[in-house]
């Protein structure tokens, strides 16, 4: 099938999926990784605590200790600077909590603050492109310590637990450093070179955006790593050659280096823990990774704190897309919550947290999420019903289940939502035990209803709210598309290519064809927009590509001096 025989979709308004939704994928690459990190970082503390006899703090240490789920696809240096901002929200979600649940007793008013901290956190998590697990970490923190019983002069005490946790949980997940520097780099490359690979082995439309895009996060890891080392220099010529694939796939002249076989025992090599593989340089290696090493230069002089802050102001701008989700689910959390306490349940913040994971990018998503969720809950009561026996033996045993719960939702989440929620339901239960022996029918009780009432109001609040910013989101990418191929093939057309000039338009390109495939992926996801222009997606997707292809072709014509020097 040849790759520029893309067909239009169907139009925006979809049936909402139930088949396939529950359907098991392969686990993550690196699923151990969170789940390894959460359980050290929680299991210390509550072993402290369980030998100093305080088992009731251990909410507080859990907010801190549950930021050790963050970060983990990203760069060291990177991951340092994010992890260290999810600990900062986080505490500053808890102190909003804390104070606020020790001044008033009021189920409106906590239910109605603990709806816009939903909402502030979904706003600042989809604006800075966080990564999983979003937002639902802190609603499940921020609303819970909303309801549980405090004293204001308990607050700062409450805080440096929360604090000390969090510091713990900062140094495992940016320890691994010391002994695997490039780890997630060279897994990030190796996803490229697997995704290069699909597409060189069957050339399609979503295979190459697939690539696109596994192409496109190598960069970033790359380019967010820090300082180049040799094994870095290896692994941005690797992504070279995974380019090079996406841009000749179909060629007659398709070199051994661009060949699926190669690409994939490359992928295979960078994954494991030896040395990384050294490929003969690619055509314009050396001009591209002078460009890189440019870019890398600018990001230092460009990308400040201050940077950071307006690129985060953009994203929550008045035409931002994310503030209707935002808006979703402040309606929803809070009126999710307040009709769980209409009906008398005694734990209504539960309904809230509910709410909060099911808003997704679009209304699919969050049809499908509230499904995964509503399956995964009430099996998960069903778990805690059957070990609560066992917790009850001693408070050493409820500490262990609770860790075992906690590396549990990690290794299944992956697989599908649903199956994370059966672990992640009998954990939230059984943290309550910390606090005093609970009444276990009224506690699988009160989280059955509230699953149900959660998903159901929560998903009437993405009918209700409409995000026709999603289509403008999209009309912004496609502008950007065509811009970026105009500028690329101004580039190539001239009589002498600057190298780095012609790196910068490949990669700018690159980015924004991600860009647009992922904005209408989510637009069609959408209901009550405006309709697509398909068939100017198709034509700018293709034009952008053949464009794409071009400039590799203009790069390999590139004179190389020093070749033999390269890496």
């Amino acid at each position: 099938m040849s790759d520029t025989a893309v067909r239009p979709r169907k139009p925006a308004v979809r049936a909402l999926p139930v088949s396939g939704v529950l359907a098991l994928r392969n686990p993550a690459e690196i699923w151990y990784k969170p789940a390894l990190s959460v359980v050290v970082a929680s299991g210390v503390p509550n072993l402290l605590l369980y030998s100093l006899g305080r088992l009731d703090l251990v909410m507080y240490t859990m907010a801190g200790s549950l930021c050790a789920l963050y970060g983990h696809n990203l760069p060291y240096s990177r991951r340092a600077h994010t992890v260290l901002r999810v600990i900062l929200g986080m505490a500053a979600g808890l102190a909003v909590s804390l104070v606020v649940g020790s001044l008033t007793d009021s189920t409106a008013v906590l239910l109605a603050v603990g709806a816009l901290l939903v909402a502030v956190q979904k706003a600042f998590c989809d604006a800075s492109r966080i990564g999983p697990p979003g937002n639902v970490i802190f609603a499940f923190v921020t609303s819970a310590a909303l309801f549980a019983p405090q004293e204001l002069g308990q607050v700062p005490e409450h805080m440096a637990l929360m604090l000390a946790a969090g510091a713990f949980s900062w140094l495992v997940t940016v320890g691994p450093a010391l002994w695997r520097r490039e780890g997630p780099e060279r897994l990030a490359t190796a996803r490229a070179l697997d995704a290069a690979s699909a597409y060189a082995a069957a050339p399609g439309h979503r295979t190459r955006h697939s690539a696109a895009a596994a192409i496109q996060a190598a960069w970033q890891s790359l380019l967010a790593s820090g300082r180049p080392t040799p094994d870095r220099r290896a692994l941005e010529r690797l992504v070279v050659h995974a380019e090079r694939a996406l841009a000749t796939a179909g060629d007659d002249g398709r070199s051994r280096e661009t060949d699926p076989a190669v690409l994939r025992g490359w992928a295979e090599r960078t994954r494991g823990r030896g040395p990384v593989p050294d490929p003969p340089p690619a055509p314009g290696t050396v001009e591209q990774l002078f460009g890189v090493d440019a870019e890398r230069a600018g990001q230092r002089i460009r990308r400040g704190r201050r940077e950071a802050r307006s690129g985060l102001l953009r994203g929550l701008g008045p035409g931002s897309p994310v503030l209707p989700v935002a808006v979703r689910a402040l309606l929803g959390c809070a009126l999710a919550g307040y009709v769980s306490s209409a009906l008398g349940v005694g734990h209504p913040y539960w309904a809230l947290v509910t709410a909060a994971s099911v808003y997704q990018p679009n209304l699919t998503l969050s049809w499908s999420r509230g499904l995964q969720r509503t399956v995964g809950n009430l099996l998960g009561v069903l778990v805690f019903a059957a070990v609560l026996p066992l917790t009850r033996v001693g408070p050493l045993a409820l500490v262990l289940c609770v860790l075992f719960f906690n590396f549990a939702a990690e290794a299944l989440i992956t697989r599908n939502y649903w199956l994370g929620s059966v672990a992640v339901t009998p954990m939230a239960l059984l943290i309550l035990e910390f606090g005093g022996v609970q009444p276990p029918g009224e506690l699988v009780t009160d989280r059955a209803l509230d699953t149900l009432v959660g998903v159901a109001v929560g998903f009437l609040a993405v009918i209700a709210v409409t995000n026709r910013r999603a289509s403008g989101r999209v009309e912004r990418a496609l502008a950007a598309v065509t811009d970026a191929t105009s500028r690329a093939e101004t580039v190539i057309a001239g009589r002498s290519v600057d190298a780095p000039a012609l790196n910068a338009a490949r990669r700018e390109l690159t980015a924004a064809l991600v860009e647009l495939r992922d904005a209408s992926d989510v637009a069609s996801g959408e209901w009550w927009q405006r309709a697509l222009p398909e068939e100017e997606l198709v034509e700018a997707e293709q034009a952008g590509h053949r464009t794409l292809a071009a400039t590799a072709r203009r790069q390999g014509l590139i004179t190389l001096p020093a070749v033999n020097g390269a890496a």
